[in-house]
């Protein structure tokens, strides 16, 4: 027996004396270090696909409201010319004007504010362009970096009673940030 109790704590002895335990707990850190970098992406990956839906869920829930409101506007009678089904140039210029502002609140009480919201009416050779934005609401609100979601509709523009040209009334719906 005794020397069987030697040969054991000799090889305890050497099991505390060898150095290549050294090096066992330095690949711990290492693989422990590339499971937090996996994670890490994970949660990258993951939040970049949440801020894409976000968008995307914007886009789709606010189209259909553009579309909605592009087809009022076509058959707002502040818009229309008084002798035909034809969007007037002059009531365009009086709305897009500074001294139309009575009138831009008139056309924009009509609708909810729930929705912030400007429309552009253009001729389809581009060389008239009318920009109409409501008049209460704050400087940044229908910024460039603002997200934005818009729908087109075809219209005739009756620039005078003797010429009409064809155009596009589109309404673009600005993202609030209460939403």
């Amino acid at each position: 027996m005794p020397v069987s109790l030697f040969i054991s704590k000799k090889k305890l002895e050497s099991m505390y004396r060898d150095e290549c335990g050294v090096l066992e707990p330095q690949t711990e850190i290492i693989s422990t270090a590339l499971a937090v970098i996996g994670f890490v992406v994970l949660a990258a990956l993951l939040s970049q696909a949440y801020l894409g839906y976000e968008a995307r869920a914007f886009a789709l829930e606010n189209y259909e409201s553009a579309s909605l409101l592009a087809d009022i506007l076509v058959t707002a009678p502040g818009l229309r010319s008084e002798s035909s089904n034809m969007l007037s140039a002059s009531s365009l210029d009086k709305l897009s004007s500074p001294e139309g502002i009575k009138q831009r609140e008139n056309l924009f009480a009509s609708f909810s504010g729930n929705y912030l919201f400007f429309f552009e009416v253009q001729t389809q050779d581009d060389l008239r362009h009318w920009q109409i934005e409501p008049v209460n609401i704050e400087p940044d609100s229908l910024s460039e970096n603002r997200e934005k979601v818009a729908s087109s509709v075809p219209v005739v523009i009756e620039l005078n009673p003797a010429e009409s040209v064809p155009g596009t009334l589109t309404v673009v719906v600005c993202k609030t940030s209460w939403k």
